[in-house]
């Protein structure tokens, strides 16, 4: 992680809501969401607003390095229909080691859809594949494909 990561550092990521980002593309197994109303599923909003805090962290880390989610506190107060463009802004409000907290919210340009926190964890790709990969050895599931470093 460079130096360069601090708090005040900004992002705005701008998204056009497709129809399969909608309540009933969520968790099409589960027939309590398909009969669901089509709008921006909280799920994917969540998605979109760590997204923006990806972006913001993007050009402050180290070869190797990338970030996890690992707190969100979000409230969700507007449906979005698709179709809509959905602004985000994130900003970093504090760096704390490892620990970085967000500021986040998203507009629909009619209204306030969601705001909050989150906080992202600064990772070590290869660490962080090894212990997934000595879980699933313990959990005796065959290891597969690196998870980390997308």
């Amino acid at each position: 992680m460079r130096a360069s990561l601090k708090p005040g550092l900004k992002q705005r990521l701008i998204f056009q809501v497709p129809e399969n980002k909608t309540v009933p593309f969520l968790y099409p197994e589960f027939d309590d969401f398909r009969a669901m109303p089509k709008v921006f599923a909280t799920g994917f909003m969540v998605g979109l607003f760590e997204c923006a805090c990806m972006e913001v962290l993007k050009d402050h880390l180290d070869a190797g390095e990338g970030s996890l989610g690992i707190f969100i506190s979000i409230d969700h107060v507007a449906p979005t229909p698709p179709g809509l463009t959905v602004t985000v802004d994130a900003e970093c409000i504090a760096v704390e080691g490892w620990r970085i907290t967000f500021q986040v919210s998203g507009h629909d340009g009619v209204d306030l859809i969601g705001q909050g926190r989150h906080q992202r964890m600064i990772v070590a790709w290869d660490r962080f594949d090894e212990k997934v990969a000595a879980k699933a050895k313990a959990a005796g599931l065959v290891a597969g494909e690196k998870v980390g470093g997308l």
